[in-house]
């Protein structure tokens, strides 16, 4: 088996504490979701939490990171250089992958910051100006796959969109990586499967109809705040789909308190051993590892 490979996986920090909003601010959807904050979610996402988690992850030393989007809350401008700050906290670009969620593109009018803002976070290692997703990242021995399901959505809902664009161009990219013995991670803000209506991610059978036919060995998400596995059919066997809590949370009705993954990944013979760790916070609010799982 050769050197082993660590990845890690947090999600939806939604940095708090959130900033002040102007009245200008507060219109349409953006009213509707700092009601929301003041009379909810501000309880249960707290920076204390946040900075628990992230201390821990850098104890952990892993070899990079992945960050699956919502940042922020309401993609306020005041709430960016904030996020901004925090992410170089956790890691320089070369160290951190990060991609949007629908929260950092929550409304039109501020819908281009997250990809300004972050852009070194975001650009792959051959980033062109006209094709930015999917973005490719090597890795050790990793390719990591990166995806933008984000962009505005009416009142109540939270869904994601890729896009033909976006598929077609990772159907080629898939295509063009297939003869290289990589382990391909792709990362996505919204789960592949929904029972929501408005928080699904609307072509979501067209990107797993791209991986029955091409195939990655791992797939990371956020978007729903807990521990999920699903396994999506792939061209040789099942392919694992990982979500993960909010990164800042809680424990709050369905919603476990806040976590992170760990994932250990080798060559071993003509595949990979890929293994998964959790570690979030428990009911003392100190950080542990939670469960160990093989996954391939």
């Amino acid at each position: 088996m050769t050197a082993t490979f660590t990845l890690a996986h947090l999600s939806d920090p939604h940095l708090p504490p959130m900033p002040a909003p102007r009245l200008s601010e507060l219109m349409g959807k953006r009213a509707l979701g700092y009601l929301n904050w003041t009379r909810n979610r501000h309880k249960y996402h707290r920076r204390d939490v946040l900075d628990a988690l992230a201390a821990d992850l850098k104890t952990q030393a892993p070899d990079h990171i992945a960050v699956t989007g919502d940042l922020v809350n309401l993609a306020l401008s005041a709430e960016f250089a904030p996020a901004a700050r925090w992410l170089q906290s956790i890691g320089r670009p070369e160290q951190v992958t990060a991609i949007p969620g629908n929260h950092d593109a929550y409304v039109r009018a501020t819908s281009h910051c997250f990809d300004q803002i972050f852009a070194d976070y975001l650009r792959g290692d051959a980033a062109t100006a006209n094709a930015r997703f999917p973005s490719l990242r090597r890795r050790g021995p990793l390719a990591l796959i990166s995806l933008s399901s984000a962009l505005p959505t009416p009142p109540f809902f939270a869904t994601g969109t890729l896009g033909r664009g976006q598929l077609a161009a990772l159907a080629s990219l898939l295509d063009q990586l297939s003869a290289e013995p990589l382990f391909r991670v792709l990362l996505v803000h919204h789960p592949l499967r929904s029972d929501s209506y408005i928080k699904r991610l609307t072509d979501a059978a067209g990107l797993r109809a791209i991986l029955r036919r091409h195939g990655v060995q791992l797939i990371l998400h956020g978007h729903d705040h807990i521990h999920s596995t699903i396994w999506i059919d792939g061209p040789d066997g099942k392919i694992p789909a990982i979500g993960v809590p909010s990164a800042s949370a809680l424990p709050h009705g369905r919603h476990p308190a806040a976590a992170y993954n760990l994932f250990s990944i080798a060559r071993e013979g003509n595949g990979w051993r890929c293994e998964q760790i959790v570690r979030g916070m428990n009911e003392t609010l100190h950080v542990v590892e939670l469960n160990r799982t093989r996954l391939i």
